[in-house]
C-alpha cells in the first residue's frame, strides 16, 4: 500500500463501554452502539475528503477478514 503523508486518520474505538471517533486528538460521535460511531466517523470522512484531504477510518480491533469461528 502506498503511504500518503497528510493522510486524515480517524480512529473508532471502545472504552468503558462506549464508542468514540478520534482524530488529530479531538474525540467525537460518542455512542453506546460501534454503528453509530462509525457513521459518525464516515461523515466527517467525507467532508475531509471534499475539502481535498485523503482519508482513511479505520475501526480498532478489526481487521476486515472474518475466520468463520464463532
Amino acid at each position: 500500500m502506498k503511504m500518503i503523508q497528510d493522510r486524515a486518520v480517524l480512529t473508532v474505538s471502545q472504552k468503558n463501554g462506549s464508542w468514540m471517533v478520534e482524530l488529530e486528538g479531538e474525540i467525537f460521535g460518542v455512542s453506546p452502539e460501534k454503528a453509530v460511531a462509525r457513521a459518525a466517523a464516515n461523515r466527517r470522512a467525507r467532508d475531509i475528503m471534499d475539502g481535498g484531504r485523503p482519508c482513511l477510518v479505520q475501526v480498532s480491533g478489526e481487521t476486515g477478514f472474518f475466520n468463520g469461528v464463532s
